[in-house]
């Protein structure tokens, strides 16, 4: 029995042993399995997250985050200003567009100041920037002799052609410029479009500048005569053939031409755009320091429109200004504009727009609306109430015109040209 007991016992020995190998090989792997599927989960995982961010990444260094600087606020218009220039603007009877800016504060106060407005001979102020870039560039001087001929003439108002005989009128361009400039000639300011290379080279000079909402027309004599519904005849130029012409159009024919332009003025500009670019003359920005005094010495010396901005002036204020004046259809007046730099006693300077596109009212209460703006201005700048000041509680000091006129407003005491010996 021994014999048997112990073969059994080695039997179950070795298969105990069996068991044990075949456990261990399976514990194996399953250790190789669970290991490759963490393998591959560490894989996926991987894959799907991001990389640490680095310096800079979301991590900025501290010296950077403090290095950096918010965009400067807007500068705002004084309330007190920015109401009476928005009420001025809403009280007219008629389509105003009014803006005021600071030059020192970078302030802008408007009413309506993005809506487009006929310029009418404000536009003369494009042409001169015109004439002196070209003179910066040494293309003119305003040394050149220039000889105004008949067929120069233009239409409307142009003191010049009182000078220009059979044999023409010998001048300069210095003196079309200030002509032009002074007293809105405007066969001086045709004469020089066409010496610097016509309306499409002002555009260009406009558009090298940037000068943003603000376009040109044509010719005087081109341009106002489409205004009225006609074409352009040498004859214009002289007596009262325009006149004539255009008083025996069909009233609506005539009507429909005003209309059409008023709709969409080729010399169309914004009173927020003006000032900007008046700001911009002032400072230098749009023609050298030499060229930009002498067009401001011209502004200084204009003699039209006396009784616009200028009628609101008070001791030590001055007005670099150029004026515009449109056509007149039965009481329907268009295009009365004024526009200027206005300067403190204190030197502060303030860039002035009042664009009048349309209106039945009178002379004096177009003027009254420029007055009551530059009022304004003064008022705010010497820390009064802009809303509440009223003229008589100002020394006005206005400039003296001899007489009122829907078309111009010419001092008195300004001299004709004297022709060159």
């Amino acid at each position: 029995m021994s014999g048997v007991e112990g073969g059994v016992a080695q039997q179950l020995a070795e298969r105990q042993a069996v068991r044990r190998q075949k456990s261990l090989v399976r514990r194996r792997t399953a250790i190789r399995l669970t290991a490759a599927t963490l393998a591959v989960a560490a894989l996926g995982a991987g894959a799907l997250t991001p990389p640490p961010p680095t310096m800079g990444a979301g991590e900025a260094p501290m010296a950077q985050w403090a290095a950096l600087r918010l965009p400067a606020p807007v500068p705002q218009a004084p309330a007190p200003l920015l109401a009476q220039i928005e009420a001025l603007g809403a009280a007219f009877e008629g389509r105003a567009g009014i803006a005021v800016r600071d030059i020192e504060g970078g302030w802008t106060a408007a009413h309506d100041g993005d809506g487009l407005y006929p310029q009418q001979s404000v536009s003369k102020l494009w042409v001169a920037i015109s004439v002196l870039d070209a003179v910066d560039r040494g293309v003119l001087r305003l040394t050149d002799p220039v000889t105004v001929r008949l067929e120069d003439l233009s239409i409307f108002h142009q003191p010049i052609r009182d000078h220009v005989g059979r044999n023409g009128y010998p001048t300069t361009v210095g003196e079309l410029l200030a002509s032009a400039a002074t007293r809105s000639d405007n066969a001086a300011n045709d004469i020089l479009m066409r010496l610097v290379g016509g309306p499409d080279h002002v555009r260009s000079v406009m558009a090298e500048r940037a000068l943003g909402a603000i376009s040109l027309g044509d010719e005087e004599r081109y341009f106002q005569t489409q205004i009225a519904g006609l074409e352009w005849r040498p004859e214009f130029s002289f007596g009262r053939n325009f006149w004539q012409a255009r008083a025996a159009m069909p009233q609506d024919t005539r009507r429909a031409a005003l209309e059409a332009y008023l709709n969409a003025p080729s010399d169309g500009a914004s009173p927020t755009a003006v000032v900007r670019a008046l700001d911009r003359l002032a400072a230098g920005e749009l023609l050298s320091p030499a060229s930009t005094a002498h067009l401001l010495d011209l502004l200084a010396q204009s003699r039209t429109g006396p009784q616009r901005l200028g009628g609101g002036l008070v001791e030590g204020w001055r007005l670099a200004h150029k004026t515009g004046t449109g056509q007149v259809l039965g009481p329907r007046a268009t295009g009365y504009n004024d526009v200027g730099l206005l300067t403190a006693p204190d030197g502060r300077t303030y860039a002035v727009a009042v664009f009048i596109a349309e209106t039945t009212r009178p002379v004096p209460e177009r003027q009254a609306l420029m007055q009551a703006v530059t009022r304004a201005v003064i008022a705010q700048h010497h820390g009064l109430d802009p809303t509440q000041v009223q003229a008589e509680d100002f020394n006005l000091l206005p400039l003296i015109a001899s007489r009122d006129s829907a078309q111009l407003n010419l001092r008195p005491d300004f001299p004709a040209p004297v022709a060159s010996p």
